[in-house]
């Protein structure tokens, strides 16, 4: 699939932290497709414009400038959960799974593009999943409250 946009969010699920959620620019990938209620009564809303799955991109090589990789964070979280219904949940092998997804992310990634990875240490730490995935940001934010959302940029270089 030849995308038409110059930014991928691999992992878009609700949009929740674009300002334009229909941005013309991006194009919107989850492995989701649907709307559901928390027990608070909102709705998650996730409809994508491509559905796929992070760890196997249906793009060719190069295809994008910006990436952003916004996974799920939960390795343990029932089905029935806000948490879950909200964000998603990571396979029992979480470690591969994000080292498969970034991966795919610098792989759709053109030359000197960029690719911005969010992570929230809710259940699993930084150091962790730096070690999992076997790259180092070139820099990163702290951000929130407790400081427990990161930011990072990576690029991809030429190999």
């Amino acid at each position: 699939m030849k995308p038409t946009t110059p930014i991928l969010d691999a992992c878009c699920g609700s949009r929740m932290f674009w300002f334009d959620k229909d941005n013309p620019n991006v194009t919107f990938m989850d492995i989701r497709d649907e709307e559901c209620v928390l027990s608070d009564g909102q709705t998650v809303i996730v409809h994508p414009n491509v559905i796929g799955d992070f760890t196997k991109m249906p793009f060719p090589d190069k295809s994008f400038k910006l990436v952003v990789f916004d996974p799920p964070h939960l390795v343990w979280a029932g089905k029935n959960a806000n948490l879950y219904k909200r964000y998603g949940r990571l396979d029992r092998d979480w470690a591969t799974e994000l080292k498969a997804g970034l991966d795919e992310c610098m792989r759709v990634c053109d030359d000197y593009g960029i690719v911005i990875f969010k992570w929230a240490e809710s259940q699993l730490k930084l150091r962790t999943v730096l070690e999992a995935i076997e790259r180092q940001p070139l820099f990163g934010h702290r951000s929130n409250a407790s400081g427990k959302t990161i930011w990072m940029a990576f690029m991809k270089f030429p190999s």
